[in-house]
């Protein structure tokens, strides 16, 4: 019988809500959920996640490293075998170091809310996720201004009049419901600004794209910021009512003038001009994009910052058209949320301080419901500021998505124990000493979702199909850990309608509520807070603060002077991105997307190139500081001369995988570790290096 269950992806970290058509136990086609309205099919990656599902190059059972870390020397046990293996090497490993020994990282997910719980449990304060390394520069930039996280905000696509991205590569990296918004509003008349070293697929589409000098983002907008003041083009009546320090703003940006921005972005100074004044002419419904991947630069922060200062130049934060604060149950006017797990009381633990400092000495300001990720191979090679023996790597690879491969390479195999839940062979999985494998996320439900925005829902993903392999959901993974490890009345919960249950018990919402759709809507109209006197910034003044307060009191001051980016002329900027067939490390080696995508290239201008002696198509090798290797270049005029651009996420090294086996190079190879020090995120797109033909 065929039947259609909606449910939501998790291909990448967007969560895409779509509809699976089944039959028989199996998936006849993955479409967009037509209760969406901006749900207009999936993306690749959406389309291809049935090519796991009978994977053989899959982790398809728990297993137990039998060889040395990297070898592909395996064991095939039990779950029983698995999950009592690692937990007596973790009560050994705690006897000797303590938990605070033992660091938890992973992508963040539907079941985060139970992996913290864990943590908490065991008594170790050691938490990180993706999101440090890939945005907690952004995060940091958007608490220091607004109060709220970049999670927190979104952008009304639909409703703009002009949008403007700085290397955000909205029709690529994809955010199906994202894409489809701003195409809408571009149909309407929206005009669209790209700024990037590198044109990019969304600034082929855009209306006006301005090649820019790698990493000097900043310097075009303390300029930008220069014109809007100097010619009083901002929202003078918002800015009045919601900004503080908006005087020292305008002190400080007088120097940076056009003309002196021409001379470090190589943008004219008369389209600086021109982009302020038709930003202003659209405002407030008008967006400066904050950025979704914020790990660019030393100086990330700042120049994130600079982006939602804009926005409030604009007026157009908490305005249709521009950025809004998402809203949830409370704001729908319920008087509770989804109850979490993480919020019991749990024994005090007898350290607390951080292996990475965040929100300690370090790194004051960063936000420890992310981590500082980048710390991680420091902290374990310097065990500072104690050893760190036990890592727990659930669906993300630290591997591969930080800076210095080999670094991290030496961090991981000096580890007593490195557990890996995960649905294929990564790098860290491959270094495992046991693997628990989880099922994929057509064939698993797990906790419900806040869906915060402007009209809040609650989100519901439900198995489709059987799993085809022993593997488990992590909720139940965790739980049998800690059963094991002594803490299991942390997790009262014996199946996922328990979590729901215990999710929803203060919300009054019945779980056959989501069969129709999916999900269950809080409010049936988008809800916009009071722009005279009703928006609820969560600074200390309750205000936009361009001098920050959260900066300012923790030593960092909030206009940093601009400090000029020299490229030498032997040298180019290596940046990194996105295409749409793939995420991150994650996916190269699934069956479909090896196939559309399967290694990456190095983009060179044309001219550089020439002079090199390099031809498209040929084998070059790149090489930085901290590493080098061999990939084929791709000579064209749509790169800034002093930059080369490649995809982040492959040259893996594992055997198992055999589809994305050594090919490419991995960006992580080469980028040196180079930090934003306010902020917390790798600077992953600063690194210099030379290109020379292969031998």
């Amino acid at each position: 019988m065929r039947k259609k269950i909606y449910t939501l992806c998790f291909m990448c970290s967007v969560r895409c809500p779509i509809a699976v058509v089944v039959e028989d136990d199996k998936i006849v086609s993955i479409e967009g959920n037509p209760h969406v309205p901006a749900m207009k099919g999936v993306c690749p990656k959406g389309a291809a996640a049935v090519g796991w599902l009978n994977d053989p190059q899959r982790v398809r059972s728990p297993m137990i490293r039998t060889g040395p870390r990297g070898s592909g020397q395996w064991k095939k046990v039990s779950w029983d075998e698995a999950l009592d293996y690692t937990a007596d090497r973790c009560k050994e490993i705690f006897a000797k170091y303590g938990s605070k020994s033992a660091v938890y990282c992973e992508r963040v997910n539907l079941v985060t809310d139970i992996s913290k719980t864990f943590l908490k449990a065991i008594g170790s304060p050691n938490y990180f996720s993706h999101d440090t390394i890939c945005k907690g520069s952004v995060n940091t930039a958007c608490r220091t201004v607004i109060g709220y996280t970049d999670g927190q905000i979104s952008a009304d696509w639909s409703n703009a009049r002009h949008v403007i991205l700085y290397g955000r590569n909205v029709f690529e990296s994809m955010e199906v419901k994202a894409t489809n918004a701003l195409l809408d509003a571009m149909a309407k008349g929206a005009k669209v600004t790209s700024v990037d070293p590198r044109v990019s697929i969304t600034a082929a589409k855009s209306d006006q794209y301005m090649m820019i000098r790698p990493g000097t983002d900043l310097a075009l907008n303390y300029a930008l910021m220069h014109v809007i003041i100097k010619e009083h083009l901002y929202d003078v009546k918002y800015v009045n009512r919601w900004v503080e320090g908006f005087d020292k703003l305008s002190a400080f940006v007088d120097p940076y003038t056009p003309e002196w921005a021409e001379t470090e972005t190589g943008i004219p100074a008369k389209d600086i001009i021109r982009l302020a004044r038709e930003a202003s002419q659209a405002k407030p419904a008008v967006i400066f994009h904050y950025g979704y991947r914020a790990s660019h630069h030393p100086t990330e922060i700042y120049f994130r910052r600079s982006l939602i200062m804009l926005n409030a130049l604009m007026g157009s934060i908490e305005s249709p058209g521009g950025i809004f604060i998402k809203k949830g149950p409370k704001d729908a006017g319920l008087k509770a949320g989804i109850r979490k797990f993480s919020e019991q009381q749990f024994p005090a633990m007898e350290e607390t301080r951080r292996f990475d400092g965040c929100g300690e000495e370090k790194f004051p300001i960063a936000d420890t419901a992310h981590g500082v990720g980048a710390m991680f191979p420091s902290a374990v090679l310097n065990e500072d500021p104690y050893p760190i023996k036990v890592l727990f790597a659930f669906r993300f690879d630290p591997l591969y998505s930080n800076f210095d491969f080999q670094q991290s390479l030496r961090a991981l195999k000096k580890l007593d124990l490195i557990v890996s839940c995960d649905i294929n062979f990564g790098g860290t999985t491959s270094l495992a000493d046991v693997i628990l494998p989880e099922s994929l996320f057509l064939e698993r439900s797990d906790p419900l979702q806040m869906g915060a925005g402007l009209k809040p829902a609650v989100n519901r993903r439900i198995a489709c199909v059987r799993p085809g392999f022993d593997t488990k959901p992590m909720w139940w993974i965790l739980k049998q850990l800690a059963q094991r490890m002594g803490v299991g009345e942390y997790f009262p919960y014996e199946t996922i309608e328990d979590i729901w249950n215990y999710q929803l018990a203060d919300m009054g919402i019945p779980i056959a509520d989501f069969e129709q759709k999916g999900f269950v809507s809080l409010s049936d109209k988008a809800i916009w807070w009071d722009r005279e006197d009703g928006i609820k910034f969560k600074t200390p003044s309750g205000k936009i603060e361009f001098v920050s307060s959260l900066l300012e009191d923790n030593g960092f001051p909030s206009f940093p002077p601009y400090e000029a980016l020299e490229t030498p002329e032997d040298r180019f900027r290596l940046i990194v991105g996105r295409c749409v067939a793939h995420t991150n490390v994650m996916t190269q080696n699934n069956l479909y997307l090896n196939e559309l995508v399967p290694e990456n290239t190095l983009w060179i201008n044309e001219k550089r190139a020439e002079a090199l002696g390099i031809k498209d198509g040929e084998r070059v090798e790149i090489e930085s500081d901290t590493g080098k290797g061999q990939i084929r270049a791709f000579v064209t005029d749509m790169i800034h001369p002093e930059a080369v651009f490649m995809l982040h996420g492959f040259g893996h090294q594992e055997p198992e995988s055999r589809r994305s086996y050594q090919r490419g190079v991995a960006d992580a190879m080469i980028q040196d570790p180079i930090m934003d020090k306010v902020g917390g995120s790798p600077a992953l797109d600063h690194t210099l290096v030379r290109v020379k033909k292969a031998v």
